[in-house]
């Protein structure tokens, strides 16, 4: 992007500071009209012939480029979807886990496409997919909502989520814990603290329990707990 003296075209076609042509003009021309005016001859095409200036203040149009570039990479990030997967027997903390991703993908204005998949027999108590789903969409709530309601499609459950507007969208919590860090001050080195050697725990307390014996989430009893999956 050229700027006034250092554009090399003999003509150029004028755009004044309203937004209207104003002819083709030879280049002294135009950039004496740009001084009148108090402002820059910015070329915006330089491909054109004759090439097509502007007359605008410099610091103006590249606010105006800027600004239209984040939109463009809003309105694509709002065509992106990414999905996230969760089972009938989803662990309490995987499913937070599912959660955060999700809220990380909202947060950056793309949409969620949430897929639970039902597999064998645990056909035969598709309500506690659902419960998973109910619960999922209350975690996510502040950030997204719904596009429709969750529906059962063959062997899965499926639901769109798409971001709330950004003024009504909570913050993101991930974004509290990156602002909590706080610089080093200048001329005082951190305190290194000694490695700690872990401490071996008794066998009873780190043996796990099988999964058929876990108890399942919110005190409801799970029917998947003896079920063989084929």
């Amino acid at each position: 992007m050229r700027v006034n003296g250092k554009i090399r075209a003999r003509e150029v076609r004028v755009i004044g500071p309203d937004g209207k042509q104003l002819g083709v003009y030879l280049l002294n021309d135009a950039l004496n009209l740009a001084r009148q005016h108090g402002v820059d001859l910015v070329e915006i095409s330089a491909n054109a012939v004759p090439p097509v200036c502007r007359i605008i203040e410099i610091g103006k149009f590249r606010y105006e480029i800027a600004k239209k570039e984040k939109e463009s990479r809003k309105h694509q990030h709002a065509s992106t979807v990414k999905e996230v997967q969760l089972s009938p027997r989803i662990d309490p903390h995987d499913l937070g886990i599912k959660v955060q991703h999700a809220v990380n993908f909202l947060c950056e204005d793309m949409k969620v496409k949430v897929a639970l998949k039902f597999r064998g027999r645990e056909m035969a108590h598709t309500e506690i997919g659902f419960e998973v789903i109910n619960k999922f969409i209350a975690e996510i709530a502040p950030f997204g909502h719904p596009d429709f309601t969750p529906k059962l499609v063959g062997r899965a459950i499926n639901l769109m989520i798409s971001p709330l507007p950004r003024n009504k969208r909570a913050k993101n919590p991930r974004a509290d814990e990156d602002d909590e860090v706080t610089p080093e001050e200048p001329g005082h080195a951190p305190e290194k603290t000694p490695p700690q050697k872990p401490h071996a725990q008794p066998a009873a307390e780190t043996a796990k329990v099988p999964v058929a014996e876990q108890p399942a989430a919110d005190g409801l009893q799970n029917p998947f707990a003896n079920l063989e999956i084929k």
